[in-house]
């Protein structure tokens, strides 16, 4: 049956129509066609609207937003009885008198100058000075002074020197050179530094692992004096790399048998300390320096370090047990004091918590998980020689070390032992030979404090640990910026012999007689001394800072030592 053609075009249209969502209903005419199109913006006035009339006056680019300086009040504002603008108040704007100007002069030490810039925000750091260079001369490699700002942090941290100190000195490497916007990252085994020509350009990224850690300080001296040169002086970046390569090919100045030496002295001297006499001191020097044989042969079998510290640990506890076997009329118990003096991690403690304090946490904890290992295997090799002697020796058992040890008193011995170990910790730690008497005396001059708060005034123990220790890094640090170097060879060794060795034994031997309690309190007694030496270290040297002026900022304003401050980001 044929349909008619206009009806078969009607139904076609409605279909057409239904299935459109903006056709209009039957009988609802279609709205009129526009004119012409207007493509407008969201942020576009409506009409009837009038644009504002900006006021264009020349003012000061550190002039807050609608200030009274010749300037028009943004809308919105109202003016305060003063005639400033509540803008003004805000502090997220630029204050009046602008931002302080920071001129970091080349006469202040580098680390002064370079911890100043690490603590300003990035926007505020001053530009390194423009060398002038000729038209067809072309500054260092980019990727050069990244690899030699690396090569000179992987020596610092090593060494043992801080998070905060190696990051100040791979950026004043980099800032010497012309490298502006660089930011220097420091953890336990890695450094890293990040380059940015601009903000448009893409990022050069270099990093190095620290495999190795090794203690020489008169590498590390060294070291600092190159960095010197380099952020004091225009030093080329080939002059610094021959620099270097010098400073990584020198010999140690001390060889290994005088290591070996050095090693029993500190326990001779740190047994006469706690009260031992002559055969004390050769007893205990022969058994340091069997532990430290000992160590060196498991150290070139590729033992870990753990491994090393249980067999060091092990020769001064036997033969304190084998002369007690024999009823020998001597105090065994300041023969094993001795040797634990030798082996106890106080460098990697003190950096530990300074790393901590200055707020490089993963740093921190990595190095304290370090020590903690390490004296771990301190306790378990003489642990193991105290338990064997306690089922052996039944006057071994019975020992009461805290009796004997705990009465000594003899100022003059103490101090000459005092600081007979400080001059075997220089020797161990490679130092320099014109830092070896200012260490020696510090190390003196710290035990005469503690014995004198200790003994004559009866404060207690951890405070007056912390009180020497403070003293200790104040007179380092000071000494280290009189010798623009590190302030590690005058502490290190000066806190000697404030080690809690009587108070680790104390605990060890209680365990092996199984008085646990009394085993933990003094192993507590131990923990509280050896952080008490490294939160007055760390207070030392902040409060020497304070007798030396931030570079390049006046007291006249104390708004201007804003930049001193550690931003955290808030």
């Amino acid at each position: 049956m044929a349909s008619d053609p206009e009806e078969t075009e009607d139904r076609k249209s409605q279909s057409d129509e239904a299935h459109s969502a903006f056709t209009p209903p039957l009988g609802v005419p279609y709205p009129p066609v526009p004119e012409e199109e207007h493509p407008t913006s969201e942020f576009a006035l409506p009409d009837g609207a009038r644009a504002e009339q900006t006021v264009e006056t020349e003012t000061s680019a550190f002039a807050p937003p609608g200030s009274t300086t010749g300037t028009t009040p943004l809308p919105g504002t109202s003016r305060a009885p003063g005639g400033s603008t509540a803008l003004s108040a805000y502090p997220a704007f630029t204050p009046p008198h602008g931002i302080p100007k920071v001129t970091l002069a080349k006469e202040t030490p580098w680390q002064d100058r370079m911890r100043t810039m690490l603590r300003m925000p990035v926007g505020e750091r001053p530009v390194p000075e423009r060398v002038v260079r000729a038209e067809d001369e072309s500054g260092p490699a980019v990727p050069r002074v990244l690899d030699l700002t690396l090569r000179i942090g992987e020596i610092l941290l090593a060494g043992g020197e801080g998070a905060e100190d190696v990051e100040a000195a791979m950026f004043g490497v980099a800032h010497a050179y012309g490298l502006e916007r660089v930011e220097p990252t420091v953890t336990f085994t890695l450094l890293s530094i990040s380059y940015q020509p601009s903000l448009v350009d893409d990022p050069v990224t270099a990093s190095r692992t620290v495999r190795r850690r090794g203690v020489d300080y008169t590498r590390l001296s060294a070291v600092f004096g190159l960095v010197d040169e380099i952020t004091s002086e225009n030093v080329s970046l080939e002059e610094a790399y021959r620099g270097l390569a010098e400073i990584r090919r020198n010999r140690h100045p001390f060889p290994s048998w005088a290591l070996t030496l050095a090693s029993g002295l500190l326990s001779g001297a740190a047994s006469m300390l706690v009260g031992g006499g002559l055969t004390v001191f050769l007893a205990a020097a022969a058994g340091s320096m069997l532990g430290d044989r000992l160590a060196w042969l498991a150290s070139g079998r590729g033992l870990p370090e753990f491994y090393q510290f249980v067999l060091a640990a092990m020769p001064a506890a036997a033969l304190g047990v084998a002369l007690s076997a024999f009823h020998a009329p001597v105090q065994f118990s300041a023969i094993i004091t001795g040797g634990l003096f030798a082996l106890i991690p106080g460098r990697a403690l003190v950096a530990s918590v300074q790393d901590g304090l200055t707020g490089y946490y993963i740093t921190a904890a990595a190095r304290l998980l370090e020590v903690g290992y390490l004296i771990v295997g301190i306790v378990i090799g003489v642990l193991s020689v105290l338990y064997a002697g306690v089922q052996l020796s039944p006057t071994f058992s019975r020992l009461n070390p805290e009796q004997a040890l705990g009465t000594y008193d003899a100022p003059a011995v103490q101090i000459i032992a005092a600081m007979l170990l400080a001059v075997s910790f220089c020797v161990l730690l490679q130092q320099e030979k014109r830092t070896v008497a200012f260490a020696t005396l510090n190390g003196g001059i710290a035990w005469v404090v503690y014995g004198a708060l200790a003994n004559v005034v009866k404060t207690n123990a951890v405070v007056a640990t912390a009180i020497a220790a403070g003293l200790v890094g104040l007179f380092g640090q000071l000494l280290s910026r009189y010798r623009y170097a590190s302030a590690l060879p005058y502490v290190t060794a000066a806190i000697g012999p404030l080690l809690p060795g009587s108070a680790t034994y104390f605990g060890l031997l209680n365990f092996a007689q199984g008085n646990l309690d009394a085993g933990i309190s003094s192993l507590v007694r131990a923990a509280s001394l050896a952080l008490a030496i490294a939160i007055g270290v760390n207070l030392g040297s902040e409060m020497a800072r304070l007798f030396i002026p931030t570079p390049g900022v006046g007291d006249e304003d104390a708004s201007a030592r804003r930049a001193a401050k550690r931003t955290r980001g808030f």
